[in-house]
Parts: structure tokens; sequence; C-alpha cells
């Protein structure tokens, strides 16, 4: 059974850092990209950023650039996100995802697998 479990949200101040990680199970995803997504209440999932499946071509979103890293441990079926200078507006549910494709890693409709996703609140 695959699983893709999201850990490290929780509550953290503005200007804050948190690291998310995204522990993978039941299949090896060492030729899959990988993507963090986020939800805040009330809006639609949004892509936060992605890497391919070796790790070196990353993909931000605007709002999030230079703040934000994704990387990926291929040997421990591991990804992660660090998360620098937190502002309110990054407050959101937080989901990683696993891309078969290595294909249109800005549209979450294309990603294969999904965690429950980790809750990153940011006060002001």
């Amino acid at each position: 059974q695959v699983q893709l479990v999201e850990s490290g949200g929780g509550l953290v101040q503005a200007g804050g850092s948190l690291r998310l990680s995204c522990a993978a199970s039941g299949r090896t995803f060492s030729t899959y990209a990988m993507g963090w997504f986020r939800q805040a209440p009330g809006k639609e999932r949004e892509f936060v950023a992605a890497c391919d499946w070796s790790g070196p071509i990353t993909y931000y979103a605007d709002s999030v650039k230079g703040r934000f890293t994704i990387s990926r441990d291929n040997a421990r079926n591991t990804w992660y996100l660090q998360m620098n200078s937190l502002k309110p507006e990054d407050a959101a549910v937080y989901y990683c995802a696993a891309n078969s494709k290595n294909a249109r890693l800005y549209d979450s409709r294309a990603y294969d697998y999904w965690g429950q996703g980790t809750q990153v609140t940011v006060s002001s």
C-alpha cells in the first residue's frame, strides 16, 4: 500500500521557519517528480514547489520563491520543504504529492499519489 506521510507542520510566528517532511512507503519514488501544494480555508489547492525525479531541477510559485526550498533524499524515499521567512498568508494545509510522468508539475491533477496534509499556522 502506497503512503505519503507529511510531518513538521505547526504554529510559528511570522518570520519564522518550518521544515516539512514527506515520507513515502509502499514503493520507490526515485523516478517520480514530487511536489508540495497547499490549501487555505475557502481557497483552492495551489502549487507551492516541485522538483524532478533527480532533484536538481526545481520549480516554485512566485509567492514562495526565495523563501522556500524543496529537496529530496531518494535513498530515504523522503522529500522536504524548508520554509523560511514565513508570512501569515503562508498558513494552510500543506500536501506532498508524487508525479510519475515528471510533467505538468504545476498541475495538481497530474499527481498520482497524495499525502494527508499537515497544518501550518503562522501568527502575525
